[in-house]
């Protein structure tokens, strides 16, 4: 007797349309119960801040509790305090300068890595970005000694050049991959038609790249703007950023929540107006490549 085998019939019928609808209802609730956790904190923060500072001290906290804008006219100095204005002018422009500054170095350095790229130029980008392997701390009394022998203590340029060397390396890694993406005909028709290196680099490459610019505009404006440890230990008076004027407001003596809260959120705007405005440019720089 011979035996008949039987052959599995392969069929590519997709899931049912009503599955793929509750899976992607259920994907869809978990990604809000996530973001609702992360905004929460902040929730808190903001509310806060509009709270006394005897009701911001209670324990549990009072939700029902009356407002007031006590907390953000002490962080402007009504109460006779320091003003934050020179602390936040001084942040601003330690962060706007630096990723200035990165942006001018890091894109002819991720161009001759990703268009003209160099031997073992993956070497290359592991070196750069174990560089942000060190250990922020391990070289701040060297950095402290060449500040102090140098009269550079207390100077916002100081924090400029910081800055700038810290986010160079995560910057041109960035812009590597971002600049990946740029078809190298449309450089060799430039370059064709006689336009130079930095013609390329400004009028072809960087309108092209520019959603991975602006994304790594922010990251690097963000990383300057919120940097506390060697703006702490470098600036006095005269260079003092708004971290730096915020940890002021923190006493062995009195209640402070309340009035901290209102300096976090005050401070935290720039950060998070820079990436509002940017969000579009962000997804897509943060995004770029990952779909073919």
């Amino acid at each position: 007797m011979s035996a008949t085998a039987v052959r599995p019939v392969v069929t590519d019928a997709k899931p049912p349309v009503r599955t793929r609808r509750r899976a992607g209802a259920g994907l869809g609730l978990v990604a809000w119960l996530v973001g609702i956790v992360f905004f929460l904190p902040i929730a808190w923060m903001a509310l806060t801040s509009f709270h006394s500072e005897s009701d911001a001290a209670t324990n549990p906290p009072s939700f029902a509790a009356s407002l007031t804008l006590d907390g953000y006219r002490e962080f402007f100095g009504a109460g006779g305090g320091a003003s934050p204005w020179p602390a936040l002018i001084n942040s601003a422009v330690a962060s706007i300068a630096s990723t200035f500054f990165v942006l001018v170095l890091a894109l002819p350095a991720a161009y001759a890595l990703s268009i003209r790229p160099v031997k073992k130029w993956t070497d290359v980008l592991f070196f750069f970005l174990s560089t942000k392997m060190l250990p922020v701390v391990a070289g701040l009394l060297p950095i402290y000694l060449f500040a102090k022998n140098t009269d550079m203590l207390d100077n916002i340029w100081l924090l400029v050049i910081l800055y700038t060397s810290m986010n160079l390396p995560i910057a041109v890694w960035m812009m590597q991959s971002f600049l990946a993406e740029v078809p190298v005909a449309i450089i060799e028709a430039a370059r064709v038609d006689g336009a130079k290196l930095p013609t390329i680099l400004v009028r072809v490459v960087a309108p092209i790249a520019l959603p991975g610019i602006a994304a790594t505009s922010l990251i690097c404006f963000i990383f300057s703007w919120n940097e506390l440890l060697f703006a702490r230990v470098l600036t006095g008076v005269v260079a003092e950023t708004a971290p730096v004027f915020l940890t002021g407001f923190i006493t062995s003596q009195g209640l402070f929540l309340a009035k901290v809260c209102a300096a976090s959120l005050v401070i935290s705007l720039p950060v998070l107006a820079a990436g509002f405005a940017a969000q579009d440019k962000l997804v897509q720089g943060l995004s770029l490549g990952a779909v073919k």
